[in-house]
């Protein structure tokens, strides 16, 4: 992180906000997951930032959104003849999604100010003020992937998805590592044991699976096949390249999308436990901690992504897959900070 001219105090309020924020960001993502996972998503079918807070309030209210639903191709595919307590259903997920964003915006816009007026983000405005930059485009984001699906789609395009997510997580970590500055982290010894190269490595490999996690939820992959190690019976699916052009694979087939994400996740948790080794042995303080947390959490997390193929993906495990997920992403990060704070200090 950029290093402001002046010497930054420690400000530990301004911290506790910018985990309020992190906390808030990961429910977020969470309800975004089971948005997508119940096929809520199209629900809502207006851009209405002020407005659009407030639900339907009586019959003519829910009227008119449900008739401006059934006028979609996924209500006329494949939700046709569906009730208007079902579309209520989905309709409440979209709702509280878009909602949560927007209490988000509330929650970083009070504090911001009262610490801006006190004096309490002197050295840190410009970087805060670039955190609320990327919340009005997440904003903006959230809708150009709505409108991808309203367009004779029946779901909204998985490229767009993983741009919604992948900004996403790059603002939760942003503001982490924020936190984690305003906090003085850390006060006491940090060493990995290794340069920051590892885990920018580390960062970027995750951040990739990540992504081609977004591609499985975005086409409804991971119900596509229920066996592990196999993929339909097969160690490389016959099917993984056949539609074209071949580029399309990798973002709308089910069997390409759930093999690359599949082999991916073998090689983060092989890459987390490398590190974790690396902090066991060579590590002190919270870089050793949190290398060890990395290698525990990236294991669990591969358990879990087995778990859910199973299982054939319902909704439950598939969230604890996928929030297990944004808790590995927040422990790269802080260890990301923590090996490249070290390193400045010592070299």
């Amino acid at each position: 992180m950029t290093q402001a001219p002046a010497a930054r105090t420690t400000q530990p309020l301004v911290g506790w906000w910018l985990i309020a924020v992190c906390v808030a960001v990961y429910a977020m993502i969470l309800v975004g997951g089971a948005t997508r996972l119940t096929d809520s998503g199209l629900s809502i079918t207006e851009w209405r930032p002020i407005s659009g807070a407030i639900p339907p309030l009586n019959a003519a209210d829910w009227a008119r959104e449900f008739d401006l639903y059934r006028q979609t191709t996924e209500y006329q595919v494949q939700n046709a003849g569906m009730s208007l307590a079902e579309f209520q259903a989905i309709y409440w997920w979209e709702w509280g999604h878009r909602f949560l964003g927007r209490a988000i915006g509330v929650l970083f816009a009070v504090p911001f100010l009262i610490f801006w007026l006190t004096g309490r983000l002197r050295g840190r405005l410009g970087v805060t003020l670039g955190l609320f930059a990327l919340g009005g485009l997440q904003g903006a984001i959230g809708w150009w992937m709505v409108a991808s699906g309203l367009d004779g789609r029946l779901d909204v395009s998985p490229i767009r998805l993983a741009i919604h997510l992948g900004l996403a997580l790059i603002i939760f970590g942003y503001a982490l590592a924020l936190a984690l500055d305003a906090f003085g982290w850390p006060r006491g010894e940090a060493k990995l044991g290794a340069g920051p190269p590892l885990v920018w490595a580390f960062m970027g490999t995750l951040f990739v699976q990540l992504m081609l996690g977004a591609f499985v939820a975005g086409t409804d992959a991971g119900r596509a096949y229920s066996d592990w190690p196999q993929i339909g019976g097969e160690w490389l699916p016959s099917t993984y390249a056949q539609l074209e052009p071949f580029w399309r694979n990798l973002v709308e087939n089910h069997a390409a999308t759930q093999f690359n994400h599949r082999t991916l996740g073998y090689i983060v948790a092989l890459f987390a436990l490398h590190i974790a080794g690396v902090g066991l042995r060579r590590g002190q303080g919270a870089g050793r901690t949190l290398a060890l947390a990395l290698g525990a959490v990236a294991l669990l997390q591969a358990l879990l992504g087995v778990g859910t193929i199973l299982m054939g993906a319902p909704i439950g495990i598939s969230l604890v897959h996928q929030g297990v997920a944004v808790t590995l992403w927040g422990l790269a990060v802080a260890l990301a900070y923590t090996v490249l704070k070290y390193h400045r200090a010592n070299n």
